[in-house]
């Protein structure tokens, strides 16, 4: 039998063992997989964010990081964890939680977030010192001390302490110190706050209210007048009474609060503000049982008094639609109160009700009331109107998990005060009209934006600022879809003002849910129905990229034929003063250009318009880059002060109409008119070079003894004809047509209007960053250049000018070289021999006229200084684009300088410059001397350009041997 036992034992225990040792293992395991499974969280979520910053750097660098974050949305964090690690952290922790629970009240979103860096701030000790010593040195530099205000108090002496002399003069000091830290820190308090909490005008009009409605104490439901005595004084103490008696008459008092009505023992205290919690008095002498039962039924009426309070106070036109429908719904339940109460006196008055059963009877109500209390002083403290009420009742609601009735509850409420916010929800994104009375909507509009600016002034507003999102009226279960909610309504108002009626098919009642949330599934169909809508019209109804591609096709020199045939019969004009033009005959020239060019297909030509501006092209820029900034009053340049010719001055416009206009805007049209005046100067920079290198061809015809100096002005036009030729195919071919080709290929994918407005912005941004039209610098050094070819052409045209005229004045005889005859065969053939002798004579005297000019050190002198100045340009161009493409890594620019420099003629300048400045920079550092050196300049290069505004009318008027120099 002990055998037995002892197996039995031996094979529990085995059992044990093998039970704890599996049980280990699996405890092992569990802990080794459950740390190899945080090691791998903790892996995967630190090499995410390794490449979600790496992605971000990388984007900033491109885009503005505002547009790959998502608006409206409040930052979710626990606050819980970070208030214990600022309380422990702080000498003040009761002060600091306290202040926390002021602002919590009051509904303040940012509160949680702020908390929790507050935290992660209080882990820092670097950046803890760092901010301790820069509010010491701002303190010193002010004169103010950093010591707390009850502090210095506490270093008074008692009073009737007697001090001495020195101990007076130093609680002087200290106390004026003190004094004049308050009163600098209490003034730019003051100041912050009035900046940053400038109330924000509602645009409302509120309905005025009858005269009675206050003159009339009584009509209300609250406690009429607060006493903190009692006013009868027949009154019997209760003391003096059986405790039976003191019951009955205590019951009457109760019934009476729980109505708003005070009783003769329960008296109501007057309110010491205008939301405090109302208080009562009661009679003293009452039993202490009676008593304590009493007390704990008093919240209710204290409750009753606020909720009253609110739902008449909100129930006023000024708090908007979603206070008044929280009242209503609060009055609903405040009826059902009122049954009980009615059901209570009702016992009361059989004999059949006590205090134990009352508070028995109003347990469920006692809840009910304290809840919505809770709802009415939130919504008091926050000062809450529209989507922060609901925002509010929403946290309410979602808080109330484990309490499932005090969460039905919240729910009705949240439910009833969101119908009308629901209704002018729907209307916006089914119809795309705002109906908000009382400025409660998250989307506001703002009438004085209109349309018509669109083709006026110099942004986008109409699109961005007409409708725009306020944020405090965002309710918190909106956030994610605040965006969407706005664009939805703004594509259908456009429909709308195109005089389209709308019928969204996917219309539905939105309700609010906790969980489900089905209205975001609502709100995503109206979406992509509107986006498709609008789309719809814009593209295929209003043709707009066929539009768009007309504007290319003029802006963008797109219709080669069409610009030179422009150019040839405009060029008496533009060689004129802008005041002199007639802008009439500059349009029928345009008519008859397009009339008799290819560009006679695009069926909106019609649209295309002359404009004679009053600024050239860098002025242009420098208005635009000056925009709301200290500069804009420098650039307001009077048109008179710039005396500019029609070349200078001319650009195309183009009439756009809504809804088109909504991407063809003033904006997107002024960077179109920077491109083409950038692209047709060049253009006509490259004509003059073409005529200087055809009056070249005239004469080669002449033996000139002097062919070195003409030979060196070929050789500079080519230079800048080679020059100017692939500058404009970089700019017409590496530029404007890549982008066009990835934005068309971008608008085939588009799926709303935003992305349109994203891709044509990108699109002309990319071209005026690629074109240097962005960069004032580049811009200036590619102008001198241009205005240096202009300037050689004028003169080598003046000196073909001059041959021509002495070819002119040479006498010749007129010859006849046409034989009708066979008997005046023979008379032509003498009068040819004439001719050829006489032609020969001519060549002879013009050949001796150029040798004259050319031989002489003025036309040597000039031409050399226009090598000089023309390769100094080039080159300094050259450097600052390899200067900015490795700084802000711009390597598009670099084909410039391949295309330029193919045979490295200019790379072995740059790099003799860079040694001479490296060379000088050292030497300078060696002696210590202090002064600054100036850029050095090889012999063919001339001085840096000044930094003063340049006006290219300027150079056009000096004389052609100074212009060069």
């Amino acid at each position: 039998m002990e055998n037995i036992t002892h197996h039995i034992s031996l094979h529990r225990y085995r059992q044990y063992t093998t039970h704890h040792t599996s049980l280990h293992r699996y405890r092992k395991y569990t802990t080794h997989h459950t740390s190899l499974h945080r090691y791998k969280q903790y892996t995967t979520h630190h090499t995410s964010l390794h490449r979600y910053r790496k992605y971000t750097t990388h984007h900033i660098s491109l885009h503005r990081y505002r547009k790959y974050i998502t608006p409206y949305i409040t930052t979710q964090v626990s606050a819980h964890q970070a208030k214990r690690k600022i309380a422990e952290s702080t000498k003040t922790p009761i002060e600091f939680l306290a202040k926390y629970d002021e602002l919590k009240s009051k509904n303040n979103r940012e509160l949680d977030p702020f908390v929790f860096l507050l935290s992660k701030l209080c882990e820092e000790e670097e950046t803890k010192d760092y901010l301790a010593r820069n509010a010491k040195d701002r303190a010193d530099r002010s004169g103010v001390s950093l010591t707390s205000h009850s502090k210095v108090i506490s270093q008074l002496p008692a009073p009737g302490t007697k001090i001495t002399m020195q101990d007076f003069t130093e609680l002087k000091d200290t106390l004026f110190k003190e004094s004049k830290a308050m009163a600098a820190t209490t003034a730019s308090e003051i100041l912050r706050k009035a900046l940053q909490e400038k109330p924000t005008k509602r645009n409302v009009n509120i309905p005025p209210q009858p005269d009675w409605l206050f003159k009339r104490p009584s009509l209300t439901l609250d406690f009429i007048v607060g006493v903190d005595e009692p006013s009868d004084q027949n009154i019997v103490p209760l003391g003096s009474m059986s405790v039976s008696a003191q019951e009955h008459a205590i019951l009457d008092d109760m019934l009476n609060c729980m109505q708003g009505i005070e009783g003769k023992y329960i008296l109501a205290r007057a309110l010491t503000e205008r939301y405090a919690p109302k208080e009562f008095m009661l009679d003293q002498s009452l039993d202490p049982s009676l008593q304590d039962l009493v007390r704990r039924i008093l919240p209710l009426c204290c409750n009753y008094s606020t909720v009253v309070r609110f739902i008449e106070e909100k129930s006023a036109f000024e708090y908007g639609l979603v206070n008044q429908a929280l009242s209503a719904a609060m009055r609903t339940l405040i009826k059902d109160y009122m049954v009980l109460v009615a059901q209570l006196e009702h016992q009361y008055r059989l004999g059949n009700l006590s205090l134990q059963k009352m508070w028995f009877y109003i347990q469920p109500t006692l809840k009910t009331l304290d809840i919505l209390a809770s709802v009415s002083n939130s919504v008091n403290k926050g000062e809450c109107i529209g989507g922060s009420v609901l925002s509010l009742l929403h946290d309410k609601t979602s808080g109330l998990v484990g309490d499932s009735k005090g969460q039905d509850l919240c729910l009705y409420l949240t439910q009833a005060a969101c119908v009308p916010y629901f209704e002018i929800l729907e209307k916006w994104i089914y119809k795309g009209i705002i109906s908000d009375p009382y400025s409660e909507f998250l989307v506001e509009e703002n009438e004085t934006i209109n349309k018509e600016k669109l083709q006026e002034e110099y942004n986008d507003a109409y699109w961005e600022g007409h409708y725009t999102i306020c944020r405090e009226r965002i309710p918190v279960f909106l956030e994610q879809v605040a965006n969407k909610v706005l664009n939805t309504g703004k594509y259908l108002n456009v429909v709308r003002l195109c005089g389209r009626d709308v019928q969204c098919p996917c219309a539905e009642e939105i309700v609010y849910t906790v969980k489900e949330r089905k209205y975001y599934e609502q709100i995503e169909k109206a979406y992509e129905y509107s986006s498709k809508l609008l789309l719809e019209l814009l593209v295929e109804e209003k043709e707009l990229m066929a539009r768009i591609r007309s504007i290319k096709h003029y802006f963008l020199l797109d219709k080669g034929d069409f610009i030179v045939q422009f150019m040839d019969m405009t060029e008496d004009e533009m060689r004129q003063d802008m005041e002199n033009i007639t802008p009439t005959r500059l349009e029928t020239l345009l008519e008859l250009a397009l009339r008799t060019s290819t560009a006679n297909t695009d069926q909106f030509k019609d649209d295309l318009r002359v404009d004679l501006l009053p600024f050239d092209l860098i002025t242009q820029l420098f208005k635009i880059l000056s925009i709301e900034t200290k500069k804009e009053k420098e650039y307001k340049v009077d048109p008179t002060d710039l005396h500019l010719s029609g070349l200078e001055s001319f650009s195309f416009d183009y009439m756009v109409k809504w809804p088109v206009s909504l991407v063809l805007n003033r904006k997107a049209l002024i960077r179109y008119q920077m491109l083409f005046r950038h692209l047709f100067y060049c253009k006509h920079v490259e004509r003059q070079l073409c005529s200087v290198w055809i009056g070249n061809k005239a004469a080669k015809m002449y033996s000139l003894h002097s062919s070195k100096w003409y030979l060196a002005a070929f050789a500079l036009r080519q230079r800048m004809l080679n020059f100017v030729q692939n500058f404009e195919y970089y700019m017409m071919f590496e530029v404007v047509e890549q982008n066009w080709l990835m934005f068309q290929t971008n608008m085939e994918n588009v799926s709303n209007i935003d992305d349109v407005l994203t891709y044509h912005s990108d699109f002309l941004n990319t071209c005026m960053n690629d074109c240097m039209l962005t960069d004032p610098d580049l811009l200036r050094i590619v102008h001198k250049l241009m205005v240096v070819c202009v300037t050689f052409s004028n003169f080598i045209q003046r000196l073909s000018l001059t041959t021509a005229v002495e070819s002119e004045n040479v006498p010749t005889r007129e010859s006849s070289l046409q034989a009708t005859s066979k008997e005046h065969r023979e008379q032509a053939m003498k009068e040819k021999l004439k001719t050829k002798m006489f032609v020969s004579h001519k060549r002879n005297v013009v050949a001796e006229h150029v040798d004259l000019m050319l031989g002489s050190e003025n036309f040597e002198r000039t031409i050399a200084n226009f090598d000089n100045n023309f390769s100094g340009k080039l080159i300094e161009l050259l450097k600052k684009i390899m200067d900015l493409s490795s700084e802000s890594g711009q390597f598009k620019l670099l084909n410039i300088l391949y295309r330029l420099d193919f045979n490295g003629f200019y790379k072995e300048k740059l790099e003799a410059m860079s040694a001479e400045r490296a060379m000088m920079e050292s030497s300078m550092h060696s002696t210590d001397s202090g002064s600054t050196g100036s850029w050095p300049t090889s012999s063919f290069t001339s001085q840096r350009p000044e930094s003063a505004q340049y006006v290219p009318s300027i150079h056009r008027q000096r004389p052609s041997s100074n212009s060069s120099s």
